[in-house]
């Protein structure tokens, strides 16, 4: 029929059958025009509905107007077509009807395209996919009818000519279409390229090229990173998300609710006992009866809404799984084409007779389908990668989302619930991405390995099995292997955990390690751990070593047995070519997925302890505020009604019954006894509590000041205004009344100053106002302050008690709570609440209460015995210095002022252990914080913003790491290990060709001998000879291998060991200029990266390398004319290399710099929770937060992108070497048998994954060869003068412990001003010398010189005749003996923190526990001395710390003592213990005591005056209180007129 229609022959197959091959005209005319068509009109409705729908606003533009001037001409064109046919009908022959039909067709169908270019118009994405995939089709088809034409023409220059030239000409316009299509149009709405690139722009991600381009010519900045389109962003993620989950939820709640049914009919009864606590039990009970309620918990509370996450993470993305789902099978199935077509191409080189074009044919094929696959597999990946990405995003949002609804808990349990909330937030987060990433090689992985057995044994028959069989077998022994190994890890965690607390201890307690010369026993200890940690590691190196050898050793060992069975089953099988190289490259597709199941196992487990855990905390429920009533109309500003409130349900009420009216604009204090109850009160009030029964009606809107002030990181102004509009006025008022005025003057920028995490860079009392600033700004209704005169000296609090919080303050007129600790402020408050075990005790105002003798009488009397004559400014004078703001005063006091009981140190540690503990780990005076700050002045006028500045510290390793860095490594391996390990992986290398040529020559038997007569000697020989070479792989891999993992170790060891020897001899000024977190970085993350992932990297690289090699050179021996076609691709490769590094590198770097902000912003938000919502700014933070993730996924989706535009470039080159080695088989096939064609092909088609691979490691190396060169930066640091040096002091020295300074100068950095301008002064053996000055006059910094914290800029100190800068370091801060203003301890035992050396012996130790006034509670101890110590001393108070150091004291009993006083901190009677006990037991010393309080020192010998740096005067007490000074006055102040008004 098509005969006729065509007028011609449609279908002759003896036309293929010639070395000319052609296809009849009309099958070119016919089929080859009607499948584009077809595929068009098919696609067309669907497209164009698609269009219809998704419509934005229309754009023109001059590509667009090209395009369809181009269609336009085709359009002519056909009609001139039309035209041709009806005018050729001359009345010979009739025309074919097919001369009519194709030009009436085209006239049809480029109508349609004109339209559906237009209707592009309203797309975001301008350019067709599948207009795209048409114009192709259409020129791929055409193809055989132009070459037909050709041919025609050429064999008679007359026929057809002007049908030929349309169809020139008609076929030109078509390839320029397809070009103009491949240009991407911009588009104003869209920021991100990737949403307007065209569809060859998409698939080859050359949209990308533009961002690589910047990036290799400067290092990118976040302003070149591509927005993400709306879709992807946070807060469109979540939306969708929450929709499916509130009905996964559901369902998932319903069955929940059916399984407790189920159980309680099962065992009724069973129920949990909640404990009731009485607040005085000791700490042990406590942790005992927390631990026994874990227990019980566990049993009980197992069960929750289970496996609702994943159906809701499908429903929300189900449409991205599904388009990866059907990449991935085109994939798959394409990769076994392959083998086939090996197979076609062994044959033909082996077959003379078969025509040479079916040989290019193969080769052409080859390609394409490796292009076809390159594509899919690249999109695939693309697609899973930004999946795993929108789940991190949706999960780590909802995380955030949840915990600005819930998590209610004590501030005991904050910290805690940080750390576990950031697990859920960053590890199981991740884990869901990887998960995520590789979720189709589930049934991927089945597919593949059915589908190579199938094709195996068609090649091999049975035989096959053996060979499958050797891979089952090594599976488990992979996996038993690999579990041993994640055993080693876990342990090695623990030991890197212990190894880096300790480190951080160190780090946080460096000035005391100085100050005392305990340096080399800390460095002692962190030495053992990381020697444990280095032999676990050589543990995991010689078992990941074990694996390779199977890994390397599996394919050899699965071919020789294979091939051995096949040859030995049954004589008559001989290997030819095209079985053995068809096998080997199956078996090399199988590895894949048989390597692939155990881990995608252990994965998959992995992901559902993080899934359950996820399901546990996002279904739990929200935190229940229905008993905090919002009432406009109530006459009362805040009532209880018989509220009942706790912290946890299983511990009993912490409020009881609690009736209380306040009225608006009361000024109302809540006084009480520590652990009373009145922080609870206020944190009921805002709802962060339980409910018990009853409820708290509240009218307007609430402020509210937290006893542990929250800060954020950012600038002050930034704090105080706390999201609200800037009034000028108001704002400065408010500065004023905080009293914060006279900081800002000090801090460098003033308000704009930045503040550090947790205010890290401010005292105490600079946060509390800070944080009262804030409350005071916000112009609310009700203002709830817990505590917020604690942490400010006297004269201050008094300040901002009158101009803030008293009845002429800021805040008059509205109703104010305000819990207090400070007695004198009491008569001027509307009414007083006593609060006492979690109920009101009395209320009334000051007059009434005393009147009614009742229990505030009492203990207001008893306060003031003991005050004796001076008010309040004993209290706490000063304790801004010393960053606590628990002073333990007033109703503190027990009656029985002599019983230190148990209670009051419990009560005490209680509270403080509510401060967050890093808080109390970074606790640092104001002196300190003002020298990082003066250190930062220069710095921050240059660079002004704070994200700017950790960039900057980041890219001081911007562009290539210096190769010195290498070289620094390597060496610290080892040349001599460095030449063996290569040799080993060499040999490795050369056994592998070997075995390879082998095999080629195996199988050139079967030409020789045709299976008769095969003689089992020669297929011995061959069996023999195969086995013993690939054996000899595996051995050599394993040998180099085992080799670098122990040069790899002592590297290791080497640099960890100058790192720490290094850091532990800085100075002091080193540490106060860089963050702590910065130097454990360099011990955690950096160390471990030398540890671990660059070995790994390094031994890869290599590998591949090699691999890589290896392939080229086999290659050359079949064609050696193959070296033209590598030179040209060796050039391309790396070019794409250096442009991609360069790109790369810069985007892990802005990945990991915008990852930290989410974190630090999520635990900032954790622990202010009940700030955050007391003031009702949830919205604000979620936004934040959203921002900051967003921020972030733009980093990391440029990234995989970027990994994307990479794997397509290098699989593109990859595929070329392939086609260009088919090509050259083709071409010379008569100098070539099949089965060197074989061997050469099989190892091409390997290329493709090295070549990616090999530019993966090199950037990996980049990536991690940085933490070598970060650590370098730290082995160089300068160190501070030697520990011991030549000239030692005289035995006995300072025997008198006299001080002389002369003309002495000193500075904290040689860019700064003089600190102490030029003192001079003698002080006497056994002088009492008492130093006072204001803040910041140099009184720390005089104890810093005697020390020689500071080195001298001027002058000298000599202690007894000796200048102390002439002797070691060690020898001089051993014979001194300082009591420090914070009283550090270290984690250990209480026997490690007074003697780490074990100097001294058990009786000593006891005897300076006892004049302590320690030895009862420690030996009331179950451990006594070997009592272990928390991190910073946490289980101990305050008090007994402090204590503890005067015991260091008391041990060293040196001629010289330093207090740096710091009584603040405790209580009067601990104060008193410590006075009494330095004058009777260092009486025989020098001491010097620098003073915040003058009560301490108006009993020594000797005052010193200090002010900005100089002595201003230098007396005895008597005399300086007898002339109007500086002195004076500040005694005036302290209410002080002579020396003996202090009764102690």
């Amino acid at each position: 029929m098509l005969d006729t229609f065509c007028n011609s022959t449609f279908w002759n197959s003896s036309l293929l059958d010639s070395p000319e091959v052609d296809l009849p005209l009309c099958f070119e005319q016919t089929v080859l025009v009607w499948i584009p068509l077809g595929f068009l009109w098919l696609l067309a409705p669907w497209q164009l509905l698609h269009v219809y729908r998704s419509r934005t606003k229309k754009s023109i533009t001059k590509l667009y107007l090209a395009k369809q001037v181009i269609v336009g001409f085709l359009l002519i064109l056909a009609a001139i077509d039309l035209a041709l046919a009806l005018t050729e009908n001359t009345g010979q022959a009739a025309v074919p009807a097919v001369r009519y039909t194709n030009p009436i067709l085209y006239l049809v169908t480029w109508v349609l395209v004109l339209l559906i270019q237009h209707s592009r118009r309203w797309c975001v994405q301008k350019d067709s996919w599948y207009l795209s995939l048409f114009w192709i089709l259409s020129i791929l088809c055409g193809t055989f009818q132009f070459q037909t034409l050709i041919r025609a023409l050429l064999k008679d220059s007359s026929s057809n000519l002007a049908y030929s030239c349309v169809y020139f000409i008609f076929y030109a316009f078509q390839i320029l279409v397809l070009i103009l299509s491949a240009f991407s149009e911009k588009d104003d709405s869209s920021k991100n390229p990737s949403t307007t690139a065209s569809f060859l722009s998409s698939i080859t991600f050359s949209w990308y090229d533009s961002t690589v381009l910047k990036g290799f010519r400067k290092p990118l900045t976040l302003e070149d990173v591509w927005d993400i389109e709306d879709a992807a962003k946070t807060k469109a993620l979540v939306s969708r998300f929450e929709k499916y989950m509130a009905e996964e939820l559901q369902k998932a709640r319903r069955a929940f609710q059916k399984r407790q049914k189920k159980k309680s009919k099962r065992n009724p009864g069973a129920s949990v006992n909640g404990l009731d606590k009485n607040q005085s039990q000791s700490q042990d009970v406590l942790v005992l009866e927390e631990t026994k309620k874990k227990k019980k918990k566990s049993e009980t509370t197992k069960d929750f809404p289970k496996s609702w996450l994943v159906t809701a993470l499908f429903k929300t993305f189900y449409v991205i799984l599904l388009k990866s789902f059907l990449l991935k099978v085109v994939y798959d199935i394409l990769t076994f084409l392959n083998p086939q077509l090996l197979k076609l191409l062994i044959a033909f080189a082996n077959d003379r007779g078969i025509y040479l074009w079916t040989g290019y044919l193969y080769s052409i094929l080859l390609f394409v389908v490796a292009l076809i696959q390159s594509f899919c597999l690249q999109y695939y990946f693309q697609l899973c990668f930004m999946l795993g990405m929108k789940v991190r995003t949706t999960i780590m949002a909802s995380v955030y989302k949840k915990v600005c609804g819930v998590c209610q808990g004590s501030p005991k349990k904050i910290p805690l619930v940080n750390m576990t909330l950031l697990n859920l937030m960053s590890v199981d987060a991740q884990k869901l991405m990887d998960v995520t990433n590789f979720i189709h090689l589930l049934w991927s992985n089945v597919l593949q390995i059915a589908l190579a057995i199938y094709f195996l044994w068609a090649e091999l028959g049975p035989s096959v099995l053996a060979g499958v069989g050797v891979m089952v077998i090594l599976i488990p022994i992979n996996g038993v292997l690999a579990t041993r190994n994640r055993a080693i890890q876990v342990k090695n965690m623990k030991n890197k955990d212990s190894r880096l607390k300790i480190m951080n201890e160190i780090l946080s307690g460096i000035k005391i390690l100085k100050y005392f010369a305990w340096e080399p026993s800390f460095q002692n200890q962190v030495h053992n751990l990381r020697k444990k940690e280095l032999r676990n590691l050589l543990r995991f190196g010689q078992l990941q070593s074990a694996i390779m050898f199977l890994l390397y050793l599996t394919p050899v060992l699965v071919s020789v047995i294979t091939f051995s069975v096949y040859v030995l089953v049954d004589s008559s099988n001989v290997l030819d070519a095209q079985k053995a190289f068809t096998s080997i490259t199956l078996f090399n597709i199988l590895r894949f997925p048989m390597s692939m199941l155990p881990m995608l196992i252990s994965s998959m487990l992995q992901a559902s302890v993080s899934t359950e855990r996820l399901e546990k905390y996002l279904g739990g429920d929200d935190l229940d505020t229905s008993a905090i009533r919002h009432d406009c109309n109530s006459d009362k500003a805040v009532q209880f009604s018989e509220a009942s409130f706790t912290w946890d349900h299983d511990l009993g009420v912490t409020i009881q019954d609690v009736n209380l009216d306040i009225m608006p604009g009361q000024l109302v204090a809540v006084v009480g006894t520590v652990g009373s109850g009145k922080s609870s009160l206020m944190s009921a009030m805002l709802g962060e509590m339980e409910n018990v029964h009853g409820h708290i009606t509240v009218k307007g809107s609430v402020a509210y000041v937290p006893q542990q002030s929250w800060i954020q990181n950012g600038t002050i102004k930034e704090n105080i205004l706390f999201g609200s509009e800037l009034d000028e006025k108001k704002y400065q008022q408010v500065l004023e009344a905080c009293a914060l005025l006279p900081d800002l003057e000090v801090l460098p920028g003033g308000d704009t100053a930045e503040i550090g995490e947790k205010g890290i860079n401010l005292s105490g009392g600079q946060k509390q106002r800070i944080s009262l600033a804030r409350a005071t700004y916000q112009n609310s209704d009700i203002y709830i302050l817990d505590d917020p005169l604690s942490a400010v000296d006297a004269h201050v609090g008094k300040h901002i008690f009158n101009k803030v919080l008293g009845p002429n303050g800021l805040l008059k007129g509205k109703t104010r709570i305000l819990v207090t600790h400070s007695i004198h402020f009491l008569p001027q408050v509307d009414e007083i609440v006593v609060v006492g075990n979690g109920t009101i005790m009395e209320k009334g105002s000051y007059s009434t209460l005393l009147a009614n003798k009742g229990l505030f009488a009492k203990n207001l009397k008893t306060f003031v015995k003991q005050t004796g004559p001076e008010d309040e400014a004993t209290v706490n004078e000063d304790s801004e210095d010393d960053d606590c703001g628990l002073v333990p005063s007033v109703e503190e006091i027990p009656e029985d002022v002599a019983s230190l009981s148990m209670k009051r140190e419990n009560d005490l540690h209680r509270t403080l252990s509510r401060r967050s503990r890093s808080s109390s780990r970074h606790l640092k005076s104001l002196k300190d914080s003002l020298k990082i700050r003066n250190a930062n002045i220069l710095k921050e006028e240059e660079e002004p913003v704070r994200g700017q500045k950790l960039i900057k510290k980041e890219f001081v390793q911007t562009g290539k790491v210096k190769f010195s860095i290498y070289l620094k490594y390597l060496q610290a391996i080892g040349w001599c290990s460095i030449v063996f390990i290569l040799l080993g992986f060499v040999i490795y290398y050369v056994a592998f060709i070997g075995s390879n040529l082998w095999l080629s020559a195996w199988t050139s038997d079967s030409k020789i001998y045709n299976g008769t007569n095969y003689p089992s000697s020669q297929r011995d020989l061959r069996v023999g000879v195969y086995g013993a070479l690939g054996v000899a792989q595996g051995l050599f891999v394993f040998i180099a291998n085992i080799w670098s993992v122990y040069g790899c170790n002592h590297a290791s060891n080497i640099l960890h060991k100058q790192l720490l020897n290094n850091i532990l001899r800085a100075p002091m000024s080193f540490f106060d200029t860089t963050p702590i977190g910065r130097i454990v970085n360099r011990f955690a993350g950096d160390i471990s990266t030398v540890d671990d992932t660059l070995p790994m990297s390094l031994r890869s690289w290599v590998l591949c390398f090699l691999g890589i090699i290896s392939t080229l050179v086999m290659i050359c021996l079949a064609t050696p004319i193959f070296v033209v076609v590598i030179i040209p691709l060796g050039i391309i490769y790396v070019s794409v290399q250096i442009f991609y590094v360069a790109t790369s590198r810069q985007l892990r770097r802005l990945d990991s710099v915008t990852r930290s902000p989410i974190y630090s912003h999520f635990s900032e938000t954790v622990s202010g929770l009940s700030v955050i919502r007391a003031f009702e700014h949830q919205q604000r933070f979620l936004k934040q937060s959203e921002t900051a993730i967003d921020t972030n996924q733009k980093c990391v989706f440029s990234w995989i992108t970027s990994n994307r535009w990479l794997a397509v470039r290098l699989e593109l080159i990859g595929n070329l070497i392939v086609f260009f080695a088919s090509l050259m088989m083709v071409i010379y096939r008569n100098n070539l048998s099949g089965d060197t064609v074989g061997f050469v092909l099989s190892n091409a088609l390997n290329i493709t994954q090295t070549l990616n691979w090999l530019v993966r490691m090199t950037s990996e190396i980049e990536t991690n060869i940085v933490a070598v060169e970060r650590i370098t930066e730290y082995i160089n640091v300068e160190n501070e003068a030697p520990w011991v040096t030549d000239k030692r002091p005289p035995e006995g020295w300072p025997s008198k412990g006299e001080i002389q300074f002369s003309n002495y100068q000193v500075r904290y950095r040689p860019e700064l001003d003089l600190v102490l301008k030029g003192i001079t002064c003698d002080i006497k053996s056994t002088e009492k010398i008492g130093v006072v000055g204001r803040t910041g006059a140099g009184k720390s910094s005089l104890t810093n010189c005697l020390f020689r914290i500071l080195e001298a800029a001027g002058g000298q100190i000599t202690i007894d005749g000796v200048d102390i800068a002439s002797i070691g370091l060690h020898d001089l801060r051993e014979k001194l003996t300082i009591i420090p203003q914070d009283p550090i301890l270290f984690s250990g035992s209480l026997r490690m923190n007074l003697d780490p050396f074990n100097n001294y012996s058990d009786e000593e130790i006891w005897k300076a526990l006892e004049l302590s006034h320690l030895k009862s509670f420690v030996a009331g101890l179950q451990a006594g001395l070997s009592y272990e110590v928390t991190e910073g001393g946490d289980n101990l108070s305050i008090g007994q710390r402090q204590l503890l150091c005067l015991a260091r004291a008391l041990l060293r009993k040196s001629k010289i003592l330093i207090m740096d006083e710091a009584t603040a901190a405790v209580d009067l009677e601990t104060d008193q213990l410590i006075q009494t006990t330095i004058q009777t037991e260092f009486s025989h010393c020098t001491t010097i005591t620098i003073a915040h309080r003058l009560h301490t020192i108006m009993d020594s010998d000797k005052v010193m005056v200090l002010d900005s740096g100089k002595i201003v005067e230098y007396d005895s007490p008597e005399e300086l209180l007898k002339n109007p000074g500086p002195f004076y006055f500040m005694a005036q102040e302290a209410g002080i007129e002579n020396t003996n008004s202090t009764t102690f």
